[in-house]
């Protein structure tokens, strides 16, 4: 009798990118307590593509912000690639976050090449000349010829502000990407442009990416899933569609009023797919 062959060892799961569990972010302004956030969870695993979304004032920005470690929740942990997310600014862990920020944030002296090779510069570790060539690729990833390499900020249309900035986030080749509203303020030719890039780089550098939008077609064009931030919490992920039919007002509003419609149609269209 032949012996008998081991089984092969299970794979090892791949842990989530980002949890949240039971977060509570409470605001004291002028004697008065605000309650932005109770008790919410959200789990999100490596190569999704989500969008969070929710009213004015359900605190999308906040949670972008303490994903990234800027701010603290008042209770409750948020994990980010295994750490702590206070923790991202220590032992370099940083350097494996891209944050694209609304309006762009680029440095008004510096130029365009300056701008995207700023981390490197900080970490005062390499080269000039390698810093200028891993700066000039990034560049050109995101679709700007190198003859943009020393304009300044002022001398930039919008789109190609968000190209400088998205530039910017990747230069220290991150796993993990935050975006918030990176189409707000483009005209719809140049934010369908910015979507294409996104969605490229997102399937082709293996991205993990948290999108805060408010944008239906950036939302239909580029979500594998949606979070909707209602009643101080996540009241609901899953796939566009799942979420459009979930009752909630909220919900009801944003997506089946005549411009969710309209973008909806976009989805079943062009489906998304990682």
């Amino acid at each position: 009798m032949s012996p008998a062959v081991p089984a092969a060892p299970a794979p090892e799961a791949i842990p989530p990118v980002i949890e949240i569990d039971k977060l509570w972010s409470v605001f004291h302004t002028a004697g008065q307590e605000a309650v932005v956030h109770q008790d919410l969870d959200l789990t999100i695993e490596a190569g999704e593509l989500l969008s969070i979304v929710g009213g004015s004032g359900s605190g999308k920005t906040v949670l972008l912000r303490q994903i990234l470690g800027l701010e603290q929740p008042t209770h409750g942990h948020v994990t980010v690639l295994g750490k702590p997310a206070s923790q991202l600014g220590s032992e370099g862990a940083a350097s494996r976050v891209g944050m694209l920020f609304q309006h762009g944030a680029l440095f008004s002296a510096f130029t365009v090449l300056e701008n995207i090779a700023f981390a490197l510069h900080e970490l005062q570790t390499l080269p000039h000349a390698l810093i200028r060539d891993a700066a000039m690729v990034k560049l050109q990833m995101v679709g700007l010829d190198p003859s943009q390499a020393n304009k300044m900020p002022a001398d930039l249309s919008g789109g190609m502000v968000k190209r400088v900035a998205l530039a910017r986030a990747l230069i220290m080749d991150p796993p993990l990407l935050l975006l918030d509203e990176p189409t707000s303020g483009l005209d719809p030719e140049s934010a369908d442009a910015f979507c294409t890039l996104l969605r490229s780089l997102h399937r082709e550098l293996g991205l993990t990416v948290v999108m805060v939008t408010h944008d239906l077609d950036t939302l239909f064009e580029l979500s594998t899933r949606v979070a909707v931030v209602a009643d101080k919490r996540i009241i609901v992920s899953g796939t566009p569609e799942a979420v459009m039919a979930y009752p909630h007002p909220f919900i009801h509003d944003f997506f089946l009023g005549k411009r969710g419609q309209r973008a909806s149609s976009l989805l079943r269209e062009h489906p998304v797919t990682v």
